[in-house]
């Protein structure tokens, strides 16, 4: 397939019916506990998230997009993902995405994935694989993961916080040499074609809280 960049607009496109919008990327805990007040700690918070989950998930999605066995890279996804509620999520995202993907960009390889997991793989996992089933190569579809890491906490602090969406915007803005450099490593790691060497940088808190978020019995966001 040809290469196309406006495939990366569609793909990022927060409009994508993948079920994101339901997700704040562990935000509404951090936001519970004090720890995000306002812009600043918005700022700190997606920059945190950007430079661990952020990298591994690129990771995994650039090695998705270079055609790496899905198998493997969902093996190395549930061993990079130590909270059974953020893997319940990345599997439940993964499947909602894949219905997206298929409609989108309907390919082989995104049939063979779909009915090898069909409770969902790992949701890098299928965003690599939609990113090398709509054209777009390995650099492209980590940017994609990196800009969903912040893009999500960035949405959800606007309606938690009711912060101004000009703010939150601002954010996402300043953080974009924080993307660049976040995808540039992730895909050269994910060019060395092994699974085992992919990022796999932790966030302790963000499972921590997670875990804790999964048992709210009222809640904005599903996680």
């Amino acid at each position: 397939m040809t290469p196309t960049r406006s495939a990366l607009l569609v793909l990022a496109d927060g409009r994508f019916p993948a079920g994101g919008h339901a997700h704040s990327g562990g935000a509404e805990a951090a936001v519970k506990a004090g720890r995000i007040r306002d812009a600043a700690g918005l700022e700190a918070f997606c920059r945190g998230r950007l430079h661990t989950a952020g990298l591994t998930s690129a990771g995994l999605t650039a090695a998705g997009a270079l055609g790496l066995d899905p198998h493997a890279l969902d093996e190395a996804a549930d061993a990079r993902t130590p909270s059974p509620a953020l893997r319940a999520t990345a599997r439940k995202l993964g499947r909602q995405l894949m219905r997206a993907a298929r409609a989108a960009w309907p390919h082989p390889a995104l049939d063979a994935l779909a009915a090898a997991f069909p409770r969902g793989a790992h949701q890098p996992v299928v965003l690599g694989v939609t990113a090398r089933a709509a054209g777009l190569g390995p650099e492209d579809a980590a940017h994609c993961a990196a800009y969903e890491t912040v893009g999500g906490p960035a949405t959800a602090a606007v309606r938690l916080l009711g912060l101004d969406p000009y703010q939150a915007t601002a954010v996402l803005a300043r953080l974009a040499p924080d993307m660049d450099r976040v995808a540039e490593r992730a895909t050269a790691a994910a060019r060395e074609g092994d699974p085992d060497t992919l990022p796999a940088a932790s966030a302790p808190l963000l499972d921590i809280t997670a875990e804790q978020h999964a048992t709210w019995p009222v809640r904005l966001f599903a996680s």
